[in-house]
């Protein structure tokens, strides 16, 4: 499986966003972090701002929704034109259901896991998710260290996903850079997050670039 990179525009210049969502054209896709200063103490952007961003972007838009009762918005998201939709654990109240009415509406599903949660109680309904999200810092702010200690849920993801023969990718979402990439990738993520590593680079492409051979050398599949 190919690996992907992600760049979080949490990282980018807001004031010109177009800019920076064009200086990163060899990705894969991009991270968008929707934050409500409810389910984490930061206030990002809405519906408004990530419609404009999937009419001027040809990337495919990966929404990461940090907000309380993704039951009742991430489907308000879906009909934006992204990609996939992530909702957090500690946030929804019927994951399957919310999952099902992505995937129904044509988005892929995907659900994120703080690094205090396990990942075990996702083992049975795997199938019902297109990614799952290893949150490898506490999820709110960017340029945080990278939390080694998250690997573990990483290993024991991929050889669930292995065992059962399943296509759902393992996203890894925090201090992601060229010097970690191959930590996570070797752990078995294939959709890498990365934000301050790229945005703060002289060449974005070039730290996209260096962050997929890094990943792509120790992928463990």
């Amino acid at each position: 499986m190919n690996i992907q990179i992600a760049p979080s525009i949490l990282s980018a210049d807001f004031a010109n966003l177009e800019r920076d969502l064009n200086a990163i054209s060899s990705a894969d896709m991009v991270h968008v972090d929707v934050m409500d200063h409810h389910f984490v103490p930061n206030l990002t952007l809405g519906e408004p701002i990530v419609k404009r961003i999937c009419e001027v972007t040809d990337l495919p838009v990966d929404v990461h929704l940090m907000i309380e009762d993704p039951d009742r918005w991430a489907p308000e998201f879906a009909k934006l034109g992204v990609d996939s939709v992530t909702f957090h654990m500690g946030a929804t109240h019927a994951p399957v259901r919310l999952a099902r009415q992505l995937r129904d509406m044509g988005v892929k599903a995907s659900f994120a896991v703080r690094p205090a949660e396990s990942v075990e109680p996702l083992f049975d309904i795997l199938d019902e998710f297109d990614m799952v999200l290893v949150m490898t810092v506490e999820p709110g702010f960017g340029g945080q260290k990278f939390l080694d200690n998250q690997m573990g849920k990483v290993r024991r993801l991929r050889d669930q996903i292995t065992a059962r023969g399943l296509n759902t990718r393992i996203q890894v979402d925090g201090g992601v850079s060229a010097q970690t990439a191959h930590i996570v990738a070797e752990a078995g993520a294939d959709v890498l997050v990365a934000g301050s590593a790229v945005y703060g680079a002289d060449n974005p492409n070039q730290a996209i670039d260096d962050i997929r051979q890094a990943a792509q050398a120790a992928f463990r599949a």
